[in-house]
């Protein structure tokens, strides 16, 4: 079924002069010789020097949109109608030389994970040179544009990084290194998809300030897909809503978050944790459902299935495409009834924390032993947290979180000296040695549930396992606790006989998240449990995650570098630099009152949905080695406040600001009520250096 192009785009000038013109796409995968529509009727343009950011939910098409850009498909992709215009030039009809060319001199794409774009038996150098080399340079030319290509991206000391292999840099340098690959060949459409996820969000920021420069550097064309609504306000002109193949919602990325116009953009927007939301205020909204799987027939409205104002003209009418103005438009019948979606009503809710510390670690600090070099990860860390309790731990990459949260666990044994303690009793180091209680009452959420499940087993067998094995609990009362355990996890039986790769991302978190609740524990430690999710399926988690604390008293170490997410589920926060704990207090006051320098600089890079952060503190350089770190205050390297002759001779003691909230540094509070302020030249200058 063909739909009205939207006149919004038809304004938008001719499509043979934009940098991309997707024109009434249409593409299915064949799956055992049936095509399964993948993308219907997609278009938009994107003309030299605009970024279109494209949003939406795992399984909507966007990398499917992204990878067609470029043509980059897989065998099994049909495509059945419509073209897809580079300056004019149709990519589909192009000819295996012609692609070549124009991959290799007009368009470049930038990967999620740059770990896996990188060949990691091949230096930095070598790889880098390679993309010259193609274009005709000879080896010595190729090796010197190399060195060019990462001070382009603001690579300091370019010759000793193109020595280095590449796990040997940090996830941020790599997507430099990445970028300054796609650039090569000075392309005039860059794709980036989901180019800063599981990145910090000082280096996050870093990525994006370096894509903003280029972009006006070379007047190239972007396309960006992010999960991540603030990152696209921040980096895009216009914004492409996508819902099961196809675009929604479309128009001026400020405006359309600004104000939606179609149901689903409104729900995602919904379940963003935003203008200082808690878990004590209210639950997130969710989206309820699930997106359709793929080559499921939607002949009317794509969203019809999930959508809150849905009714019988949605289910027997194609929605029209209705243009809002300025190029906004939206495909849906009940443009006029939007403001009858609505978050939640405010729901005060009173988490019932106790006094005492269940977990209490004092002195603990934990030294690896490299190249006969020791290396210390954590350096005399005093943590403690209550029954009930949410500590959320945030801090760069490199900074001792995961190790803290091993030592913890018992996989990492702490140096002589420090003590784990569990309800005031000593804990053994190592988990091996430490009694069934101890074990049973730590247990971990990981990051990414694929790695962490058997995907041989069915969800049945994963709980059951976990149950028999930390439990007294056997036979039928295992049974019974396992269909309990699903029933609390929102998980119907039908799943409890599926293995893991049947399940979509949010599922499988959800049996994670069960796994780890099995054995009644005590702390349940959550290492960036939704970092890889999208929004509609994190706010499900949360609202689980804090429920399940309700009712369970359970106390959490929430591990994220998501700073929307910790505040809204934290109870306190702890900041952690070079295996030190830099600042710990209240969520709320770590949001109202004075921080600690690099709390300041850590907040002010987060990108919001709501609007960019009135005053950027950028951090300069990389984190120090920890074999080698600063003197005095390990962060007077990279601190916009320090003070010249006191912060790199003497090591600052913790001081207390308020009650609860500490600081490590020399600062008073009148000193850091001071504001600082960075200007864009400054700014330009530090990330230069």
């Amino acid at each position: 079924m063909t739909v009205t192009e939207p006149a919004g785009i038809a304004d938008r000038g001719d499509p043979t002069t934009a940098a991309l013109a997707v024109q009434n796409l249409e593409l299915a995968y064949e799956v055992r010789g049936v095509p399964r529509e993948v993308l219907r009727d997609v278009t938009f343009q994107i003309r030299p020097g605009e970024a279109f950011g494209l949003v939406g939910e795992s399984g909507c098409g966007k990398s499917t949109t992204a990878y067609a850009a470029l043509r980059y498909l897989p065998d099994n992709a049909v495509v059945q109608g419509g073209a897809v215009l580079a300056n004019g030039v149709d990519i589909l009809k192009m000819s295996t030389g012609e692609l070549r060319d124009f991959r290799s001199s007009q368009a470049s794409m930038v990967y999620q994970d740059p770990v896996q774009a990188m060949n990691p038996a091949l230096k930095i150098g070598r790889q880098v040179a390679e993309c010259y080399q193609i274009l005709g340079q000879s080896k010595s030319e190729a090796m010197e544009s190399a060195g060019d290509a990462l001070r382009r991206v603001k690579i300091a000391d370019p010759v000793r990084v193109l020595d280095r292999y590449p796990h040997q840099l940090s996830g941020g340098m790599l997507q430099r290194v990445v970028i300054a690959m796609a650039l090569s060949g000075d392309p005039k459409l860059l794709v980036l998809d989901e180019p800063t996820t599981g990145l910090d969000a000082t280096v996050e920021a870093e990525v994006l300030d370096l894509v903003r420069d280029l972009r006006e550097e070379t007047n190239a064309a972007i396309l960006l897909i992010a999960h991540n609504l603030g990152v696209i306000r921040s980096m895009c002109d216009r914004v492409g809503v996508m819902y099961a193949g196809r675009i929604v919602e479309e128009g001026n990325a400020q405006v359309v978050f600004d104000n939606p116009e179609h149901p689903y953009t409104k729900g995602l927007l919904n379940a963003i944790p935003r203008s200082g939301v808690r878990k004590t205020d209210r639950a997130l909204f969710t989206i309820p459902g699930n997106l359709p799987l793929i080559g499921t027939p939607l002949p009317t409205c794509v969203y019809v299935d999930r959508c809150p104002l849905a009714d019988d003209l949605c289910r027997t009418e194609v929605p029209p495409v209705v243009p809002v103005g300025d190029g906004h438009w939206s495909r849906c019948h009940h443009i006029d009834r939007m403001a009858q979606i609505v978050e939640p009503d405010a729901q005060i809710t009173e988490y019932d924390i106790g006094t005492d510390n269940v977990i209490q670690l004092n002195g603990v600090s934990k030294t690896f032993r490299q190249r006969g070099h020791d290396v210390p990860a954590l350096v005399s860390v005093d943590l403690g947290f209550h029954e009930g309790e949410t500590l959320g731990l945030v801090g760069e990459s490199g900074s001792g979180k995961s190790t803290l949260a091993k030592t913890l666990l018992g996989i990492h044994s702490p140096d002589s000296g420090g003590t784990i303690t569990l309800r005031g009793r000593e804990m053994q180091s190592k988990a091996t040695d430490r009694i069934a209680e101890s074990t049973r009452a730590i247990s971990m959420v990981f990051q990414n549930p694929d790695s962490a499940l058997n995907r041989m087993w069915t969800v049945r067998r994963i709980l059951k396992r976990t149950l028999t094995k930390l439990t007294d609990v056997q036979g039928a009362e295992a049974d019974r606790r396992v269909e309990e355990l699903a029933e609390a996890m929102r998980l119907s039986p039908r799943h409890l006989d599926m293995r893991p790769r049947q399940l979509s991302g949010g599922l499988k978190q959800r049996v994670a998240i069960a796994r780890a609740f099995a054995g009644n524990p005590d702390v349940v430690v959550c290492d960036e449990p939704t970092s890889a999710l999208d929004v509609s399926v994190q706010a499900a988690i949360l609202n689980l995650l804090a429920n399940l604390q309700n009712d369970e008293r359970t106390s959490y170490l929430f591990i994220t570098h998501d700073i929307g997410v910790v505040r809204y589920l934290a109870d306190r926060i702890a900041v952690m630099y070079l295996g030190r704990i830099m600042e710990i207090g209240s969520t709320d006051v770590m949001f109202s009152e004075v921080n600690h320098p690099y709390t300041e600089a850590l907040l002010s890079a987060v990108p919001s949905v709501d609007g960019e952060a009135e005053n950027r503190i950028p951090l300069t350089g990389e984190i120090p080695s920890p074999a080698n770190p600063p003197s005095g205050c390990v962060f007077h390297t990279r601190c916009h406040r320090v003070i010249e002759g006191l912060c790199e001779v003497t090591e600052p003691a913790m001081q207390e600001l308020s009650p609860g909230h500490r600081i490590k540094c020399h600062l008073t509070v009148e000193q850091l009520s001071v504001p600082v302020e960075i200007t864009e030249a400054a700014t330009l200058a530090t990330l230069a250096d």
